[in-house]
């Protein structure tokens, strides 16, 4: 039979200060001076695509900050939350439902969407086949200091229109986890010494390591601003190098001795020293982090940073492996239950 196919899509009625279109970033451009953007926790966001039914890589919607309200203007869409927000649904009739977490559900048209305010981190949320964006240079993130990619490379806003991938009308499968994540691991954050480790002092060196950092308010997704005792550099010369190339995960230190690190849309040079970097699997912890967290530093090897990476993509392939059928939040997917329990497509048996 032949499968009849919607082209899904979702209208923002209300805020979007702080959501942006994300995916894997732009890969492989930072040699062309550009940012790699993207997730700000791939991890996560990937749970709620497969949540959602889409590869791990489709764009999806990353929020920070204010609440936001979305309206599905043409369904069904399946859609799913990561990243312990609250959501929640109303149908046409109005009537709202709380999403369970970690379980995608099936929204028809004329239904309303609430992501809750975050009074700090990040929260993701997938759409079924992706949110569809133009791409530019083989990605849909979003930049915004170079309003590059996204919706005209800026924050959502009202009015707009986002679409995703059409959804064959029979195909009303939902997913839950076994379990909330636990594939990342607790600790310091641990890091790999930086190029410009010799313009520090061994003092400043061991306080790193030693101290309690505070994030400040000033942070995005460019980078967080730590304070704590300053980091003396070797002599005044050294606290400003020739610029050389960033990577998210880089620490750099200014002259005032008070360590910046960077995030998703970091630059693609800099010209402070790097005294160290956070390992790829320690920041997604980044990604959650408010103003008065306290962070502590633990200095690892190459070969400790690739077992800690390996160790967190089988931790996290386990919990996608683990997922199950869901059923409709309030009520008995009947679909589900003819199409897995039913024989020869039999309704009833008579005697």
């Amino acid at each position: 039979m032949r499968r009849e196919a919607h082209d899904g899509g979702l209208e923002v009625i209300r805020g979007g200060i702080g959501c942006t279109v994300q995916d894997a970033g732009r890969v492989g451009h930072r040699h062309e001076g550009v940012a790699l953007s993207g997730w700000l926790d791939g991890w996560m966001a990937g749970a709620a695509n497969v949540l959602a039914g889409n590869p791990p890589q489709a764009a999806c919607l990353e929020w920070r900050g204010p609440a936001l309200r979305l309206r599905v203007a043409q369904g069904p869409v399946r859609v799913a939350v990561a990243g312990g927000a609250a959501a929640w649904a109303s149908d046409a009739q109005a009537r709202p439902q709380p999403l369970p977490p970690w379980q995608s559900v099936l929204l028809e048209a004329g239904a309303v969407l609430d992501l809750a305010a975050l009074s700090g981190g990040c929260a993701w949320m997938a759409v079924s086949g992706g949110v569809q964006v133009a791409p530019l240079l083989g990605s849909r993130a979003t930049h915004l200091r170079t309003r590059m990619g996204g919706l005209d490379g800026r924050m959502l806003q009202p009015g707009d229109r986002l679409g995703c991938a059409a959804l064959a009308s029979e195909d009303r499968r939902l997913w839950c986890a076994a379990s909330a994540p636990d594939w990342l691991e607790s600790g310091p954050i641990r890091v790999l010494p930086g190029p410009q480790q010799d313009h520090f002092s061994a003092e400043a060196w061991a306080r790193l390591l030693a101290s309690a950092w505070q994030v400040t308010p000033a942070l995005d997704r460019m980078g967080l601003r730590l304070a704590g005792p300053a980091l003396a550099h070797v002599d005044a010369s050294a606290a400003d190098i020739v610029s050389d190339g960033v990577v998210p995960g880089a620490i750099q230190v200014p002259a005032d001795g008070q360590p910046i690190v960077l995030l998703a849309d970091a630059q693609t040079v800099g010209g402070y020293p790097k005294i160290a970097c956070v390992i790829r699997a320690d920041l997604p912890r980044l990604a959650q982090a408010r103003p008065g967290d306290r962070l502590d530093f633990a200095v690892v090897d190459g070969a400790g940073a690739r077992a800690a990476l390996q160790r967190l993509r089988a931790r996290w392939q386990a919990w996608c492996a683990a997922l199950r059928p869901a059923r409709p939040p309030g009520g008995i997917d009947e679909q589900a239950l003819h199409r897995d329990n039913l024989i020869s497509g039999m309704l009833r048996a008579e005697p």
